[in-house]
């Protein structure tokens, strides 16, 4: 996967999920402590943002860093070819997996 690509990941899953918590990109911005021109600027792609800032992120947003480099479910074509359909079931064993951990964690608690 190319960078560019990646980037394009981010900045559609960061809007995707700000919208879904009706959040507008100012108030954003302000619950991660950053400028509106940075999120902005990650939405667009102009920019490539740091650790410290996908840190703030996703502590505003109260995410799993992982929630923002997942594939966008509009780039997989209804004929899914053979390897959008291993990375899909990747995804879902990997998010199991995740699930079924942090469930025995809690009941051990």
């Amino acid at each position: 996967m190319k960078g560019s690509e990646i980037q394009t990941r981010l900045a559609q899953n960061l809007k995707r999920i700000r919208k879904a918590q009706k959040l507008t990109q100012f108030e954003l911005a302000e619950k991660a402590k950053v400028s509106d021109e940075t999120i902005k600027n990650i939405e667009l792609c102009k920019t490539w943002t740091s650790e410290k800032t996908l840190a703030q992120l996703t502590d505003a947003l109260k995410i799993d860093i992982h929630a923002l480099f997942l594939p966008v479910p509009s780039t997989f074509d209804k004929k899914v070819s053979d390897d959008k359909k291993q990375i899909k079931a990747n995804i879902v064993e990997n998010l199991r997996r995740f699930v079924e951990t942090s469930l025995k964690e809690i009941e051990a608690e």
